[in-house]
């Protein structure tokens, strides 16, 4: 048996706006495995903590091996403890997102980088840890091999991904603080809501979207798995359940058996899903309803034809249309995300989009800058014209910094996406009355953008 401590290094900003904080998902099915395989686990998930209080928990834990997962935002702090626990760490590890397409940039702190999925890795990891085998025997990481001011970098062969996953353990939420999370949601949105996962990865190439963990693969599970989960997740408190799946609705079978199974146990709770435009139609939408769904959300990010083609997205604006319609008439709440000023954008096109976004039955809108992530088409595309590091000072990406010489200046960035969020607040607030506002406020704020640089 080995001492095991994984830490999910995210710290609250103060002024925190993002709508999805949810207990760690990853680093939970992580712990859960680990734990199955006979080892004493430990996670220290930082997001209720301040810095000292993190460190001091994470020394007194005392573990030979240390894990910690790194999405872009953390990176600083994921450095940050491996520097500070190096010394009584026998085996400092990082996985998650960022550290699997880009593990140079974690092996000068670190002793190895998990890459992918990472259950069956780091169990493998940690049996040739106990026995002092070779790590070259362990697929799926990169390694330092060696001593010296210049070790050799080591990667082995990459690890299939699980094709069963109603084999892996559930996530250990019994080692989440979970009473936090339940007082922060309940406080901030009525309810508290804790996440789900059901199926694992996207067939689809979305130019900005960076899925390095999960690769193109996409895996389910068995609808009766997913229910007993949902069980297990509720039986701690949380009232609501969002579906953390990059496309929940990717299957509709699927989706109408795990409705079924949630009405045959007699399961009342309220739940949330991201969806794809070209995979909703109406009865699924009414079922999704009858068993407890109340809000859907949708990636559409443009409503220019073009502008789709070249993200890659494979939908139309009518096929978006059509979707958040079915998803309205059928009584839930829908939400929506568009990216503003993408490469191939012109000023024509973004109002294009805004106008398209306010012309919806939308009760949510997320409008953001195009962020070339790590692992991205975006990035390999505009990696000429990067004007400074992506490695994030802290909070970069929620606040939204253009780091690339796009076409358009980030003032003009910003105004579209203030304009649009004005606009849809205009439609919210003054609902039979807001036409006789927003076509003057359009008329001039169009205007303003289009002589912005």
């Amino acid at each position: 048996m080995t001492s095991v401590l994984l830490i999910y290094p995210f710290f609250k900003p103060r002024h925190d706006r993002s709508v999805f904080r949810f207990p760690p998902l990853g680093i939970s099915y992580v712990a859960a495995g680990l734990r199955a395989a006979g080892h004493e686990v430990t996670l220290l998930d930082c997001t209720f903590l301040d810095r000292d209080d993190a460190v001091r928990k994470a020394s007194a834990v005392g573990a030979e091996v240390v894990g910690v997962y790194c999405m872009v935002t953390m990176l600083n702090d994921s450095l940050w403890f491996a520097r500070q626990l190096r010394k009584q760490s026998r085996l400092l590890v990082a996985g998650g997102p960022l550290p699997t397409c880009d593990p140079l940039s974690f092996l000068a702190q670190f002793d190895v980088v998990v890459r992918g999925e990472a259950e069956q890795t780091m169990q493998d990891l940690l049996r040739a840890f106990q026995e002092g085998a070779d790590l070259e025997g362990v697929a799926g990481i990169a390694y330092r091999r060696g001593t010296g001011g210049k070790p050799e970098v080591a990667f082995t062969v990459e690890r299939s991904f699980a094709k069963d996953l109603d084999l892996i353990p559930f996530p250990a939420r019994d080692l989440l603080p979970n009473q936090e999370y339940i007082q922060q949601t309940g406080k901030r949105y009525g309810y508290s809501i804790t996440t789900v996962m059901s199926s694992r990865g996207c067939p689809y190439r979305c130019e900005f979207c960076s899925n390095v963990v999960f690769g193109g693969s996409h895996r389910e599970r068995s609808p009766g798995n997913v229910v007993d989960e949902l069980e297990e997740a509720l039986a701690l408190g949380y009232e609501r359940i969002s579906f953390a799946d990059d496309v929940f609705t990717m299957n509709r079978d699927r989706v109408l058996r795990i409705c079924e199974e949630i009405g045959r146990r007699g399961l009342r709770f309220r739940w949330e899903c991201l969806g794809r435009v070209d995979s909703l139609d109406a009865p699924t939408a009414i079922r999704m309803k009858q068993a407890g769904c109340t809000r859907i959300y949708f990636g559409i990010e443009s409503a220019n034809e073009q502008v789709l083609k070249q993200m890659n997205k494979r939908i139309t604006s009518q096929q978006a249309r059509v979707a958040v319609e079915i998803a309205h008439q059928a009584g839930l709440e829908v939400g929506a995300f568009f990216i503003l000023c993408y490469p191939g954008d012109t000023d024509d096109t973004v109002l294009e989009t805004l106008r398209f976004a306010t012309s919806l039955p939308l009760d949510y809108v997320g409008l953001s800058m195009p962020y070339p992530l790590p692992g991205t088409a975006l990035l390999e595309r505009v990696k000429d014209r990067m004007n400074r590091d992506w490695r994030p000072d802290r909070n970069l990406i929620t606040d939204q910094a253009l780091i690339f010489d796009a076409d358009f200046s980030r003032p003009k960035i910003w105004f579209g996406i203030l304009k649009g969020h004005a606009q849809f607040r205009i439609l919210k607030r003054l609902g039979k009355l807001a036409p006789l506002f927003l076509a003057p406020f359009e008329k001039l704020t169009d205007a303003v953008f289009r002589i912005m640089r």
